[in-house]
């Protein structure tokens, strides 16, 4: 039997994408891939990239330089990596989790369609989802910080 702390671990799951796994990251070819728009908070189209199943929105969004934060690194605590996305692609998404919730309670602009960009893998039913960033976002830990008396 394992120790409480060991068991803990094991059960405990890590999303990673396909880059982390494998080392290196091959992409679609043109026109093959799972289309994903990024827009700015006015609506605005920064940027259109074609990405493979599995991959979530907050990596796209690093590899392709949309200025999506994501400080805690897709362990889902926090919500820098807050999207609002469009309905129909929001209505085919699994329900967020609890912890998702929770962090999403945090989210600046929070909206009916939001989620976390960490939490939303794409799949070919989501060809063509538009994922639009916040004006703003929130993270605790800088923006809330107290300072300390040294």
């Amino acid at each position: 039997m394992l120790s409480p702390a060991v068991d803990s671990i094991r059960r405990r799951s890590i999303h990673l994408t396909a880059a982390c796994q494998h080392g290196d990251i091959t992409r679609p070819a043109p026109g093959t891939g799972i289309k994903l728009h990024f827009k700015d908070s006015k609506g605005n189209l920064i940027k259109t990239v074609e990405a493979n199943e599995g991959d979530d929105v907050l990596s796209i969004a690093h590899e392709h330089d949309i200025d999506l934060e994501g400080a805690c690194e897709g362990s889902v605590a926090c919500s820098t990596c807050h999207v609002i996305l469009d309905p129909n692609s929001y209505d085919l998404l699994p329900e967020p989790e609890d912890d998702e919730n929770d962090m999403l309670d945090m989210a600046f602009g929070l909206t009916d369609t939001s989620r976390l960009g960490c939490q939303v893998q794409l799949t070919r039913e989501l060809d063509g989802m538009t994922a639009t960033l916040p004006s703003a976002t929130r993270n605790m830990f800088v923006d809330g910080k107290k300072p300390t008396h040294h």
